[in-house]
Parts: structure tokens; sequence; C-alpha cells
């Protein structure tokens, strides 16, 4: 049957060669390799899943390129084995970039992927949480293997953590990044619950990822549209052109499972636990994991259970009511809106007027 959501594969799980202090996937983090007949099936049932004639792997972590050269020489292997006439096979990868030496860039160029790479800006923002395990900062590893990546022609989108370090300095971090020659940037706000309530002190406040949002979109619209791509910018335009938008935090629904290292599905990456475990794909097929009344009923589980502020927000169709993960109530209280809530609106407020301007030349 015809897949609608975007799939996250974890070859190696969580496993990971970095020791960053704002990681998510730590808690659950165990040294894990996908075995061949998992690997085979995930990547077989993806293609037997897709809705079009291209159709997009997401290979994910931890950090995935420690399944090995080999491992991704044996998933692209696989991935023409398995892969009708006529279709096409689209990878991406997202990576911390510490292992990507020159054999790596040139299998990555020669078969077409694109990679993201891990990088919070500065070295002075990025050292900050991004470290080695044991300690020290990774900075200048992950600044080569861009120049790698772009010497071999690989196409490479820079994913920014904003944090409570870099979120006061929206211009030094933009610029960072066109000045070492990004063409597609990702910012992605960090958001730690607390047990007390409330977000860690490592996390980006509200109103901080809002005016950095800001500060940034005005410095892009002076002088690097139509040069430099910002998801979050692109995101907010497709308003005015009636699209629907493509990131997942954006829409009315949570799409993204994930496949992680033994075969197991869950609804989403950022809820890897029992009680949204889907099935193995060994077990049940994808389709029917991912089409499922769990999943399904998972996914509309956001728009179903918005605070009553969200729903009369005049910025709702351009945030879609935030990140579930992100809904943050009081101690034993229920959910509130997203942690983010004032920062969306704020920049969603302020982008509004290129919205507007872009809807009558639609």
């Amino acid at each position: 049957m015809p897949l609608e959501y975007q799939v996250f594969t974890r070859p190696v799980g969580t496993w990971c060669n970095l020791d960053c202090a704002y990681c998510y996937a730590l808690p659950h983090a165990a040294g894990a390799r996908m075995r061949e007949e998992v690997l085979e099936a995930a990547i077989r049932q993806q293609i037997d899943c897709a809705p079009g004639p291209v159709i997009p792997f997401a290979w994910h972590g931890g950090e995935p390129t420690l399944y090995g050269l080999d491992g991704f020489r044996r998933i692209v292997a696989l991935q023409r084995k398995h892969c009708p006439p006529g279709l096409q096979v689209q990878n991406g990868i997202q990576t911390n970039g510490l292992l990507l030496d020159e054999a790596w860039c040139s299998f990555l160029a020669h078969e077409g992927f694109r990679v993201g790479l891990s990088l919070d800006g500065p070295a002075r923002f990025h050292d900050l949480f991004r470290v080695a395990p044991g300690g020290g900062g990774t900075h200048a590893l992950v600044l080569a293997a861009h120049e790698r990546l772009k010497r071999h022609g690989v196409p490479v989108e820079a994913l920014a953590v904003i944090h409570s370090g870099n979120a006061r300095f929206p211009v030094e971090v933009y610029d960072f990044f066109v000045d070492a020659g990004f063409g597609a940037l990702t910012f992605l706000p960090l958001v730690e619950p607390v047990p007390a309530g409330g977000v860690s002190d490592r996390s980006v406040q509200a109103e901080e990822w809002g005016e950095f949002l800001s500060v940034v979109f005005d410095r892009w619209l002076e002088r690097d549209i139509g040069r430099v791509r910002v998801q979050l910018f692109e995101e907010a335009a497709r308003v005015a052109f009636g699209l629907g938008h493509t990131l997942c935090v954006l829409r009315p629904e949570c799409n993204v499972p994930v496949i992680d290292a033994g075969g197991d599905v869950y609804s989403c990456d950022h809820f890897v636990r029992p009680d949204c475990r889907l099935g193995n794909i060994l077990e049940t097929p994808l389709g029917e994991l991912i089409s499922g009344k769990r999943q399904r009923r998972f996914g509309r589980a956001k728009t179903e259970t918005l605070p009553t502020e969200c729903r009369r927000c005049p910025v709702l169709d351009m945030c879609g009511g935030g990140c579930p993960k992100n809904r943050i109530g009081p101690p034993g209280g229920g959910p509130g809106p997203d942690a983010l809530c004032a920062g969306h609106r704020r920049f969603f407020t302020h982008c509004r007027p290129f919205v507007d301007a872009l809807t009558l030349l639609a």
C-alpha cells in the first residue's frame, strides 16, 4: 500500500561516537547493528510502501556512519536489488561528520546521497555541548568533513541545534553558516523537559527562539533569499501557495515513524518507548504497522489534544501546534501548549507580511 510517511531508519540504533550533552537518545543508547535480514526487510518494505516514483530513505541514529562504509555499500546494493524499474531511490543521511574521510565522501557523491551535517555554529557555541567522549571539542573535525563533502560535490544541509548558548547571537550564527558555504540550513530548537516542570538551562527559551528566527529571517530576506535555503522559511512560504507543510512539527498530524536496529517500529523518533512500539518488520509488514489504527491514533492526537489557546491562535495554520514532545504542562497537570509557543507566534507573525505578499503572486 502507498506510504504517506517519512521513515527514519537507524542502522545502529542510538549508538554514537559523540557524547553530546543534550542528546535525547543517550539515556537509551546501546551498541547495536542491524542484521542483514532486518536491513533487507527494511529496504524492501520501504520500497513496497513508496507512494511515488522517488523512494526516500533517511538514515538516522545515533551516528549512522558507525554502520561502516561496507555496510552502506550493502545498503545501496540491496536498494538496487529490490527497486523496480521506473522508480528511483533517494538517500539522505544525518551525521556528525567525524567518520567522513575521503573514501566516505567519494561514496556519498557517487551514490547521490544528501547529507545533513550536525553543526551548531561557530566553535564557541558548537563545542559547548557537542563533545567527544571524555570531553574535547569537535568543531574543527566537523568543518573538515564539510570541506571534504564540498570538494566531492555532495549536497550538504547544516543541522544546527539552537540552545541557550547560541540563541542570543542570531547574526553571528547565521553569518557563520553562510560564510562557510552552506546553502541549506535547518535550525532545531533544544527543548529539554525537567522533572520539576519547565525546561533545562540548556534549552532555548520561547522568546529567544522567536527573536532568533525573526532576526535571521530579516537578514536572509535582505541578502540571501534565493541563494540560501532555510527550512523553516521555506515552510512558511508554502502557506502562501496553499501547500501543506513537509516538516513534521508543523503538520496537523505526526508522521515520522522510525525503524530501529532490531526491526522494531516506533511511532516517532522522539517516542521510542514501549507504549509507542508498533511492532517489528520481521513479524508484520511495515505498511501495516504505519497505516494501522495505533499509528493513525498517534498521528491524530497532535490536533485532537491541542489546548484551547492553540485552537484560537492566528498562526495555527503556520505552526500546526508545534511538536507534541514539547507540550510540557505543569507538574500533575495535563499537557500544555508547545513550550516554544510564544516563539512560534512571534516568528510566524513577523514573517506573515512576506507570506501575504507571496499569496498575491501565487
